[in-house]
C-alpha cells in the first residue's frame, strides 16, 4: 500500500484546495512569460529577503545599500525601476526562535520584520515592495508553483539522510562535513566545512527536486553567459561547483519537524523547504503567478538583478535557475554577490554576536556618511575590515575636506558670482582647463561603464577622484586672487568649472548620498528637472547659480564636523 506522501505525487488539484490552479494554467505555462522582454520592462532589481530569527546588522545594510544605489542609477537613467526587500519567515531556525522568546510563531514574526522594515526606512532606501513570506500572496505563489513542478514531474518521494544544519537550512553530503571543536567549552560537533555550523544527522520521508537532471543546462547556461555571476571569481564557483555533480534537493520536510512554513499542496504532513519558498519571493512581487496577456514583464520579470552576499550563492546561482528552468520560466539576467564586513578580522554574525547595529551607526555617522562609507570601503570580491575609525577617516577626507570644502569655497567664496559665472560660460567654455574639463565630459560615461558591470564601488571612486582633482584645480589656480576687473574673465572660467564639477559629481553621486546630494544640488540652484544622468556633463545646463533657499549670516554646512565619534 503506497504512502500518503506517494500518493500526493499523483494527486489532482481540486478546487478546494489552498494552492488550486485550472488546468489551462498547467498545460500552458509557457504563454504568460516567455515573450522577450520589451525595451520598456522595469528594471528590476532584489534584495535577498532577511531572515527574522535575529536583529539586523551592517551586513543587512550593506546589501541594501547596494541594490539601492543600483536602483536609484537606473532610476538616473530614466528608466522605470522596481526594488524588492522583505523578510523570510518561515523555517527551523525561525520556529526555534519563536520558541526561545516563548511565543507563538506568527505572533513573533509580526514583530520580528519591523526593525528590518525600520532599518530600510531609515537608510533612505527607496523600495517599492517590502514582502513577508507570511503573506497570502507568497504562500498562493509558492503552492502554485509547487504543483506546476509536480505536474511536470519534476518532484518525487524519498526517503532521505543526511547531515542537515539548521543554521544553514540546509542538508550537506558526507564530503562536505567535518569534526570541530567548541574553543569556548571544549565541546567535539560535526559541523559544516563551508559555513562552520552545527549539523546533525537527520533520516525522515521528504520530497526532492530532480535537480540532478539539470546539470547539462546549467552548464551550458553559464558557459554561455559569462556575466550572469559577478565578480567572476564566484562564477567560477558554481561551475565548477556544477562540474562536480548535482544531487536531487530535498525540498519538504515532515510536519512533525518543521510546522512553520507553507503545507505541501494535499498533503498536510510535509512542510515546504524554506529555501524553495523564499526564492520564490521574487516572482511573487512581479505579480505570479497573475500576469495580463500582452503585460508578462509590466510588473518587472525577468529580474535585471539580485543583489545577494557570498553565503547564499549557492540557492541563488544553482537552485535558483534550475526552479525556473523547470517551469520555463525567465531566469534572472544578473545576479550581484558580495563578500562580507568582518569585525576584529572574524565574520559578522547574528549567532555569535559579532555584529554591529546599523540603527547606532547611522545615528552616529549619519545615513549618507554611512552609505558613503559602504559603498566606498565594501567588499565585492574580498572581505572588509569595519571599523569607526575608518569611517572618521573616508568622513573627513572624502566628504568633509574633499566634496564639502568644495562646496564651501564655490558657493559661499568671497569675490565672486556663480550664477554670473554660469550664465557667461558660452563666452570661454572652450577655454577651459583641459584636464579637467575633459574629465567632466567624459565622468558620466566612465561611471556608467562601472554601474554596468555593475561596480559602485569603483563608480563612487571614480566620481570622488574628480571631486580632488577639482579642489587641487581650485587650490592651483586661486581664485581669490583674481578680484581685479580685468581678470574677472578668469575668474568666472575658474568658478564655472568648479561649478559645473559640482553640479556633475552632484547628479551622479545621487544613487549614493540622496539626501545630501539633493541639499548640494539646491545649494547650487539646479532645476528639479535637471538632476538625470542627461544632465551630468559639461556645459548641458546654463541655469543655475542661484541657490534655492536663502543663505543665512551662519549657513549650514553641507558635512559638519563628527562631534562625537565614539
Amino acid at each position: 500500500m503506497r504512502s500518503r506522501l506517494a500518493n500526493a505525487l499523483v494527486a489532482v488539484p481540486s478546487r478546494q484546495s489552498r494552492g488550486w490552479v485550472c488546468q489551462e494554467c498547467l498545460n500552458e505555462p509557457k504563454t504568460r512569460w516567455l515573450s522577450s522582454a520589451p525595451k520598456d520592462k522595469p528594471y528590476y532589481i532584489t534584495s535577498p529577503i532577511f531572515y527574522v530569527n535575529g536583529a539586523p546588522h551592517i551586513g543587512h545594510l550593506y546589501t541594501l545599500v547596494l541594490a539601492d544605489i543600483l536602483k536609484r542609477w537606473h532610476t538616473l537613467l530614466g528608466r522605470k525601476s522596481i526594488l524588492v526587500t522583505g523578510t523570510d519567515e518561515h523555517g527551523m531556525k525561525v520556529q526555534q526562535a519563536a520558541e526561545k522568546a516563548g511565543q507563538e510563531v506568527r505572533t513573533f514574526c509580526n514583530e520580528a520584520y519591523k526593525p528590518f522594515q525600520a532599518l530600510a526606512n531609515e537608510a533612505h532606501i527607496d523600495y517599492d515592495h517590502f514582502i513577508r513570506t507570511s503573506e497570502p500572496d507568497h504562500r498562493f505563489a509558492v503552492q502554485h508553483f509547487w504543483l506546476m513542478l509536480r505536474e511536470r514531474g519534476w518532484i518525487y518521494a524519498k526517503k532521505h539522510e543526511g547531515w542537515y544544519s539548521v543554521s544553514d537550512e540546509t542538508f550537506y553530503p558526507q564530503s562536505a562535513v567535518q569534526l570541530a571543536l567548541d574553543p569556548a567549552t571544549g565541546r567535539k560537533f560535526t559541523a559544516s566545512k563551508e559555513t562552520g555550523k552545527e549539523v546533525e544527522w537527520t533520516s525522515e520521508n521528504n520530497y526532492h527536486f530532480r535537480l540532478s537532471a539539470f546539470h547539462s543546462r546549467l552548464r551550458e547556461y553559464y558557459s554561455s553567459n559569462n556575466s550572469a555571476v559577478v565578480p567572476q571569481t564566484r562564477m567560477k564557483d558554481v561551475q565548477n561547483e556544477i562540474m562536480n555533480g548535482l544531487q536531487d534537493l530535498s525540498i519538504s520536510r515532515p510536519l512533525e519537524r518543521l510546522s512553520w512554513g507553507i503545507p505541501v499542496p494535499d498533503d498536510a504532513t510535509q512542510t515546504i523547504y524554506v529555501w524553495l519558498d523564499a526564492l520564490i519571493n521574487y516572482l511573487t512581487k512581479a505579480n505570479y503567478p497573475f500576469q495580463i496577456p500582452g503585460q508578462e514583464n509590466a510588473a518587472g520579470w525577468p529580474a535585471d538583478c539580485h543583489v545577494i552576499g557570498k553565503d547564499i550563492v549557492r540557492f541563488h546561482c544553482i537552485y535558483w535557475p534550475a526552479f525556473l528552468m523547470a517551469l520555463d520560466l525567465p531566469l534572472p539576467k544578473q545576479i550581484f554577490t558580495h563578500a562580507h564586513w568582518t569585525l576584529g578580522k572574524n565574520k559578522m554574525s547574528k549567532s555569535t554576536g559579532m555584529v554591529v547595529n546599523p540603527f547606532f551607526a547611522i545615528n552616529r555617522f549619519g545615513v549618507d556618511c554611512m552609505r558613503y562609507y559602504l559603498a566606498l570601503d565594501g567588499g565585492i570580491r574580498d572581505d572588509s575590515s569595519y571599523d569607526n575609525s575608518f569611517i572618521i577617516a573616508r568622513y573627513n577626507s572624502g566628504l568633509r575636506s574633499g566634496l564639502g570644502n568644495l562646496v564651501s569655497r564655490v558657493i559661499r567664496g568671497k569675490g565672486w558670482d556663480v550664477r554670473r559665472a554660469v550664465k557667461n560660460s558660452d563666452k570661454y567654455i572652450e577655454q577651459l582647463d583641459q584636464q579637467l574639463s575633459s574629465d567632466l565630459r567624459t565622468l558620466n560615461f566612465v561611471v556608467l561603464r562601472c554601474m554596468e558591470l555593475p561596480d559602485p564601488r569603483e563608480g563612487l571612486r571614480t566620481i570622488m577622484k574628480v571631486v580632488y582633482s577639482t579642489n587641487a584645480y581650485m587650490q592651483s589656480s586661486a581664485p581669490w586672487n583674481l578680484g581685479e576687473p580685468e581678470k574677472q574673465e578668469q575668474l568666472d572660467r575658474v568658478i564655472y568649472l568648479c561649478a559645473e564639477s559640482l553640479r556633475i559629481c552632484g547628479i551622479l553621486l545621487q544613487p549614493y548620498m540622496p539626501a545630501k546630494m539633493k541639499q548640494l544640488l539646491d545649494l547650487l540652484g539646479v532645476a528639479e528637472d535637471a538632476r538625470m544622468y542627461s544632465n551630468a556633463t559639461l556645459g548641458k545646463d546654463q541655469e543655475y547659480g542661484e541657490p534655492k533657499y536663502k543663505i543665512g549670516k551662519k549657513p549650514e554646512v553641507l558635512f559638519p564636523p563628527l562631534t562625537s565619534y565614539f
